[in-house]
């Protein structure tokens, strides 16, 4: 997304200028009217797509050049065609025979459990030959876990994103509500980004009213300039953000809101494990952002099988940090481990069965 603020004597004016340069494809971020000199100045903030070109533009080299990579076909599309075709014909070679028992039962299981054919294809790779090596250890090179905990994770700002009806509000309040407990000294903030579009800010309120935890909403972008401003007086601020609709996307939301550069601030993609494979490449491509920092799958519990958990870390690259299930605030959400994340895929054991397994063996 182009952004760009334009000023003027009047509305009319500053309109006129916008519709000349960008026609209607442009979408108001932000009006207000200040004070210069005695003067009333009109400040307009639009923002349009990337792909849309302006009305009237004067073709500088640079533009030229810019105009031309947006209009290169989609290779990364293209790229995963021409990979989905590979698979197909080098899966037939795949000689299991060349794999100790437990390893060829270990790949036969993971393509049951819905784990694509190049994750298979990978792992064949990387254990043909030596029927002695573990395959855990490569499984978690491909499913990396960085686990949701203050050692680890040191910015001050967490923002949830993802698609609607995704848990990002309850997970919210369960990373706070986890963090006054861990540290009830700790200066946490809530902020809801929804801008009024939602229930969640309304619960996101309440929660923070009942915990004595300090709550912002952040419709504009000088509410979000005011947050980063204010950030000293608080140790955590969590922020949920709203779902991305039509062809809106993460890092053009984040640059619209100003909070794309050097604010110290991680993003955590939340999903759920039986949207479609289709879904999550649709949800990928919406959310890439260079401030995309981690996974949290959601929903554990209404799920039947894990392959997607596998999938989406090995086509990301991002690593899992928490893992949620159940519909209770407390006890129904753990930071995400190599133990937990593979019994899961494996048995079907969420983290919280293990735990009522331990207190009956006790």
């Amino acid at each position: 997304m182009r952004v760009k603020t334009f000023r003027g004597i009047s509305t009319a004016t500053v309109f006129a200028e916008i519709k000349a340069e960008f026609g209607d494809n442009a979408v108001i971020l932000s009006n207000k009217s200040t004070e210069e000199n005695g003067r009333k100045i009109h400040e307009i903030m639009v923002g349009v797509d990337n792909n849309e070109k302006p009305a009237q533009t004067a073709d500088t080299r640079d533009e030229v050049i810019s105009d031309a990579m947006n209009n290169i076909p989609d290779w990364n599309q293209e790229w995963k065609q021409i990979k989905g075709h590979m698979m197909a014909l080098l899966k037939p070679q795949m000689n299991l025979n060349l794999l100790a028992p437990r390893q060829r039962l270990a790949l036969e299981y993971l393509e049951k459990e819905g784990v694509d054919s190049n994750v298979i294809l990978d792992l064949f790779q990387q254990l043909r030959g030596n029927k002695s090596k573990a395959i855990l250890p490569e499984l978690e090179k491909l499913a990396p876990m960085r686990p949701f905990e203050n050692g680890i994770w040191k910015e001050k700002f967490h923002a949830l994103a993802g698609p609607h009806g995704a848990g990002k509000t309850s997970t919210i309040i369960r990373m706070a509500l986890k963090e006054k407990k861990e540290n009830p000294t700790a200066r946490i903030c809530l902020a809801s980004a929804d801008q009024g579009q939602g229930k969640g800010r309304l619960v996101l309120r309440h929660y923070a009213d009942l915990s004595g935890i300090e709550f912002k909403e952040l419709a504009t972008r000088e509410d979000f300039a005011r947050l980063i401003g204010e950030s000293h007086n608080f140790d955590r601020i969590f922020i949920d953000l709203p779902g991305l609709a039509g062809d809106a996307e993460l890092e053009g939301w984040l640059a619209a809101c100003g909070i794309n550069g050097p604010c110290d601030l991680a993003v955590h993609l939340v999903l759920n494990p039986y949207y479609a494979t289709a879904q999550y490449c649709a949800f990928l491509k919406k959310y890439k952002s260079s401030k995309l920092k981690s996974l949290i799958w959601t929903k554990l519990d209404e799920s039947c099988n894990f392959g997607a958990l596998v999938n989406i870390s090995y086509e990301s690259g991002l690593p899992v940090s928490l893992l949620s299930y159940g519909s209770g605030l407390r006890n129904s959400m753990k930071p995400a481990c190599e133990k937990d994340f593979w019994r899961l895929i494996f048995k079907h054991q969420l983290p919280k069965e293990e735990k009522a397994q331990f207190a009956k063996a006790v």
